[in-house]
């Protein structure tokens, strides 16, 4: 069974700059909750609390208990704004969502069979080149994750976006969109690639010039 999370709010009415640095040094994070054709409103999260929520990776693509003031509701984590030195977070914006009403949300993809897969077991490397997808899905429908079974994938093959199998009413955005449909992993010659990282290498100590 899935776990649910659940985050607790409370409301602010302070906002700017002066006001954000006064909350952080209280160990309070500043936020927005919006959408869902409601007033946003301005909250404020427990730092500790939600750096804790955080080490679980499905709590970023779930469903998440908004308690504010004692009123629930029902929200995704849209935004995050971390501190581009420190692990801190500054900012985070929430978006509410309806059962009735499709969202758009980032899922992590999951490889499986990568090491006992038939190119790797022919001495292939395996290159990532999506680790996570958008998907367009009923809350109720949004997976933790999204598998990529690699069992069978050869020296040389690739997995596309097209190649996914996904979940019972989810969709990826960037197909149903017109996007593009980009390879997901691939495995090439390990061979190859050292050979291509030498050359590389090599290449680089003969052009390195002194830094003024």
């Amino acid at each position: 069974m899935r776990e649910t999370y659940e985050i607790n709010a409370q409301l602010r009415t302070d906002t700017g700059k002066g006001a954000s640095r006064r909350l952080r040094r209280q160990g309070l994070i500043p936020g927005i909750v919006y959408g869902a054709g409601q007033d946003p409103v301005m909250i404020t999260v427990a730092h500790n609390e939600l750096l804790l929520q955080l080490e679980h990776e499905a709590f970023l693509s779930s469903v998440l208990d908004l308690n504010l003031g004692g009123t629930k509701e029902q929200v995704i984590l849209k935004d995050l704004q971390r501190h581009p030195a420190k692990p801190f977070l500054l900012h985070v914006d929430f978006l509410r969502v309806s059962a009735k009403d499709k969202l758009r949300t980032n899922v992590p993809l999951h490889f499986v069979n990568e090491e006992t897969s038939v190119g790797v077991k022919a001495g292939g490397s395996v290159s990532h080149h999506i680790t996570d997808v958008e998907v367009s899905c009923l809350p109720g429908n949004l997976p933790e994750y999204i598998e990529v079974d690699m069992a069978a994938l050869e020296l040389g093959g690739h997995i596309q976006l097209s190649d996914l199998v996904l979940p019972e009413g989810v969709e990826l955005v960037a197909l149903i969109t017109g996007g593009d449909d980009l390879p997901v992993v691939s495995i090439h010659s390990g061979q190859s690639g050292t050979e291509e990282e030498g050359e590389a290498e090599e290449g680089g100590e003969a052009e390195e010039t002194p830094v003024e």
